[in-house]
């Protein structure tokens, strides 16, 4: 293949720039449900996920030196510093481990060493960053809540592990990020069959939300609340053997319903997966660039 034949290079990103860009391009894919370009919430905005996305990347930068926890905890901070509101917890208790696996070394297979290789630290930590964070739907529960010091000696992923049952996040601490890796091998795919890269994200958000209850929705409104959400997801889906037209209308109206009774059916967790599968993607170079985010226009005729 000769130089101008062959696809330009990725720009060189650091571990915090492939944070910071996988966190700004998740919030600007028009998911349903979630906030984005021209979509804010009442009390969180897109400029705050923008915000958020720019001042972790310092952070995760230093993942090798200081740790899964200490960069979970450290990252909140940051990030509370420079919000008001919980933009990204889980999302930095998924990216956070995923750059703590070596460079060069395929991150599908090494990241269950990293997540056996968590300590009670690295719990102590993520129950400091928990409460700092703020999110929403935390109750109380009857074994190692997280509104009470951690037990003694307890690692990272068995606290994880207790939580795996109820929670997204936590399963992927419990299962070796099989949910993520799923999700950044379907943006992939749906890539590179032409799809621009933002509308790549939302289909394989809806597909992660179809096969899969939203932990958000699930603690704010029961589980119940959760499934209804993940069937209209499917549905839509399905209606795309209809034709663009006919999917993108009942998109529109899904958008429309999740945002309905004060954004409560946000769908937040699946949100948080997105980012972390976008960090995996851009650690791993598997897009091609330069990148196409949006559809070109049509033109008029």
């Amino acid at each position: 293949m000769s130089a101008a034949a062959r696809p330009p290079a990725a720009p060189p990103l650091t571990l915090g720039g492939c944070a910071t860009l996988a966190c700004t391009w998740e919030a600007t894919a028009a998911k349903p449900g979630n906030v984005y370009r021209g979509a804010d919430f009442e009390d969180l905005t897109y400029a705050d996920f923008l915000t958020s996305a720019a001042v972790i990347g310092p952070v995760i930068d230093r993942t090798a030196e200081q740790g899964v926890g200490a960069t979970i905890f450290a990252a909140v901070a940051a990030t509370r510093a420079a919000v008001a509101t919980n933009t990204n917890l889980g999302m930095l208790l998924l990216i956070a481990p995923l750059a703590a696996v070596p460079c060069g070394v395929p991150l599908r297979e090494s990241i269950e060493q990293v997540l056996a290789g968590l300590n009670y630290d690295d719990t102590c930590a993520v129950y400091r960053a928990i409460p700092l964070a703020q999110p929403g739907g935390m109750g109380e529960v009857a074994e190692a809540d997280v509104h009470e010091p951690p037990p003694a000696g307890l690692t990272l992923r068995a606290a994880m592990q207790m939580a795996a049952d109820r929670d997204l996040i936590a399963r992927q601490y419990a299962n070796g990020f099989v949910e993520v890796f799923r999700t950044a091998d379907r943006i992939a795919n749906h890539a590179a069959a032409g799809q621009p890269l933002g509308e790549a994200i939302v289909l394989a958000f809806m597909e992660l939300l179809a096969e899969e209850p939203d932990s958000l929705i699930a603690r704010k409104l029961g589980p119940e609340a959760a499934r209804e959400v993940s069937q209209h997801a499917a549905t839509i889906l399905d209606s795309r053997r209809h034709g663009e037209d006919s999917f993108q209308a009942m998109r529109a109206e899904y958008d429309f319903w999740l945002r309905a009774d004060g954004h409560r059916r946000n769908p937040g967790t699946t949100a948080d997966v997105i980012a972390a599968a976008l960090f995996v993607l851009l650690r791993e170079n598997r897009l091609a660039w330069p990148v196409k985010f949006y559809a070109p226009p049509i033109s008029p005729e």
